[in-house]
């Protein structure tokens, strides 16, 4: 007969193998209680992210959690009907696309949504991860957000599945993701202004923090290399896709004496800005300044001129990440892709034209 197994090579062979989805399980909530110093209640309580726990107690059993690789089995895991959803700053029309897909998922699903705000912060507070492990919901969609190392090891032992969509940065291998083709969509934007004849482009990007910012403007500048057209860094300007900085970096490109014919505003909002920059200027679009966006939110129909954009599955984009935080939570669920890139197309309407002769 086989001897049994040391008990610390147990422990060894069930650290291995932490990523997310699979049924991992490394040290018992006893073990953990007694390297703690604690008893296998109080382990249970931090868990379950219940108040009545000091916090340097909290702390101790928080880092042998993280240590040991602690992942609650699905099975223990009681869910509430739940799906968190996060965002880092919820006021702009782009919001409401995103709740509305994960909205859809959610209602198929019989669950409901709770939304949260980090106030414009690229990781949520540790107060948040605390709520969310005593909500224990079906799973934690990101939006423009990400996690820090303890708030992930946190939902990972307490097998809370979590998908970051449109990440601000790069996420992570282990970290499921969902996204757009960005530079794509740079690059087909940048693409219809050179072909329409324009030879001078602006463009006003997003944060430069933000991965998909910089990737909208490396397409931008692809195309006009593509086409042999110069890269004029003084007609690229730095926004934070809010209209207000379409507003004022476009009332600065409008104001040279060399201004651009052209401008790539980066998305629907800044465009916006830049519509409300030429109308103070008494340029026209499209007869003096074509304008393109990208996302194509509503609004950028009812806009005068209806505006060309770049369409962002945005709401698409958010029923990918929903169903693929529930598959991640189902017992053995092992989904195709964990890292999806959505298609970007062209819209073409009235706001982009030839350049005027004069």
């Amino acid at each position: 007969m086989t001897s049994p197994e040391p008990a610390e090579s147990r422990t060894q062979t069930r650290t291995q193998g932490r990523t997310q989805g699979r049924s991992t399980q490394t040290a018992t909530l006893a073990e953990i209680a007694r390297e703690a110093g604690v008893s296998a209640p109080t382990v249970s309580k931090v868990l379950n992210g219940r108040a009545d726990v000091a916090p340097a107690t909290r702390t101790r059993v928080e880092e042998l959690l993280r240590a040991h690789g602690y992942r609650r089995r699905r099975a223990e895991a009681t869910r509430s009907p739940l799906i968190d959803l996060v965002f880092h700053e919820l006021e702009s029309a782009w919001a409401m696309e995103v709740i509305r897909g994960v909205e859809n998922v959610a209602r198929d699903a019989g669950l409901s949504v709770v939304l949260s705000e980090s106030a414009g912060r690229l990781t949520p507070g540790r107060t948040w991860a605390d709520q969310v492990a005593a909500r224990r919901p079906h799973g934690v969609v990101l939006v423009l957000s990400g996690l820090d190392e303890s708030q992930r090891a946190l939902l990972t032992s307490r097998s809370i599945p979590f998908v970051v969509m449109d990440p601000a940065g790069d996420p992570g291998a282990d970290v499921p993701s969902i996204g757009a083709t960005n530079w794509q969509g740079g690059l087909a934007a940048t693409r219809h202004l050179v072909e329409l004849g324009h030879r001078r482009i602006g463009a006003i990007s997003g944060p430069s923090r933000m991965i998909c910012s910089r990737a909208r403007i490396d397409g931008y500048r692809a195309a006009l290399e593509t086409a042999g057209l110069p890269v004029d860094p003084g007609l690229i300007m730095t926004g934070d896709f809010h209209h207000e900085a379409g507003y004022r970096q476009g009332l600065e490109l409008l104001r040279r004496d060399d201004r651009p014919t052209a401008v790539f505003a980066g998305n629907d909002l800044q465009a916006l800005g830049l519509y409300e920059a030429a109308r103070e200027l008494g340029l026209r679009i499209p007869e003096d300044v074509s304008v393109v966006g990208f996302d194509d939110l509503p609004v950028a129909r009812w806009v005068g001129p209806p505006l060309t954009t770049v369409r962002q599955p945005l709401t698409e984009m958010a029923e990918t990440a929903a169903k693929l935080v529930l598959d991640l939570g189902r017992e053995g669920g092992t989904p195709a892709a964990t890292r999806v890139e959505l298609a970007t197309s062209l819209v073409v309407r009235t706001s982009t034209a030839a350049p005027s002769a004069g």
